[in-house]
């Protein structure tokens, strides 16, 4: 099923292609300079009552040479269709474009981004007529960005760092400095990451947190300003109900008294810690290593 978290996936390359150049970079793939990039219609219908459609799909044309197309997946799951499907399209597309086709998965978690980095064979036996190799984004190449002055220098990568590190005990650190660097930039590019991470998130802790930053976030930190306040108010509030989301979705029993006190506690560095803690736990008393 589509999402929104899916859709901004890849939309992303779409609407940012500057994108591209640190993606290959991490991917160990050239990128040609000064590269155009176009973006070509992900349709790879050929009988009208079976409809094929990849996510994205872009043209690289360098300004000398053959360029190639980048068909763009997101991926929330395995899927043992897809492997009949990429080759499909990976052989369409060519077919179609006179053109090399590299197919690139960008994945949420690391099991899925394990699986799609494939091989994926088709034959017959120990026959391989077809092997697909999908280069893959996931969190365990895309960098955490947790530097104001990085994520300034580079939104796009900040931004899909947030949405690839959505579940992450480092997404609050993460989120903080890319609301931190949309302060200096402002204008569109405000608004399209602020909506871009509402949207990539999806129904997870980060969300709501960053929903907090961007109501009440301040850019004067340590000043001691009412805004301030009600920001590291909200940011713990934030904090606090991710970590009981995360025990409670791994199935850890959180007794009523430990629940008020982690809800009750005002201090992001603790509630942070106790995130990511949280994250590994498999009985309440690891979230308190100290007692």
């Amino acid at each position: 099923m589509v999402t929104s978290s899916h859709e901004a996936s890849h939309r992303i390359f779409q609407e940012r292609p500057e994108l591209l150049a640190p993606v290959f970079q991490i991917l160990g793939v050239p990128l040609p300079a000064r590269a155009a990039i176009d973006v070509l219609t992900p349709d790879t219908t050929e009988i009208k009552p079976l409809e094929r459609r990849v996510d994205s799909v872009l043209r690289v044309e360098p300004p000398d040479g053959d360029g190639f197309l980048l068909a763009i997946e997101a991926q929330g799951r395995r899927d043992p269709d897809k492997a009949s499907s990429w080759t499909y399209y990976l052989g369409y597309l060519g077919a179609k474009h006179r053109l090399p086709v590299l197919l690139l998965v960008v994945c949420q978690d690391q099991a899925t981004a394990r699986w799609a980095a494939g091989p994926f064979r088709s034959g017959y036996g120990d026959w391989t007529s077809i092997s697909v190799h999908p280069l893959v984004l996931g969190p365990g190449n895309v960098p955490l960005i947790t530097d104001p002055a990085e994520a300034a220098r580079n939104l796009a990568m900040a931004a899909f760092s947030a949405v690839t590190h959505g579940t992450h005990p480092e997404a609050p650190a993460i989120l903080e400095a890319l609301a931190t660097a949309l302060g200096t930039a402002g204008g569109e590019s405000a608004s399209y990451y602020s909506e871009f991470l509402e949207i990539g998130l999806g129904d997870t802790p980060a969300r709501d947190i960053w929903r907090k930053l961007m109501a009440v976030g301040s850019y004067f930190p340590g000043r001691g300003t009412l805004v301030e306040e009600t920001y590291l108010k909200g940011k713990a509030e934030g904090l606090a109900d991710a970590v009981l989301r995360v025990l409670a979705a791994r199935g850890v029993v959180v007794p009523e008294e430990t629940a008020r006190r982690i809800s009750d506690s005002d201090d992001p560095d603790e509630l942070t810690g106790w995130l990511a803690r949280a994250s590994v736990a498999t009985d309440i008393a690891e979230l308190f290593p100290d007692a």
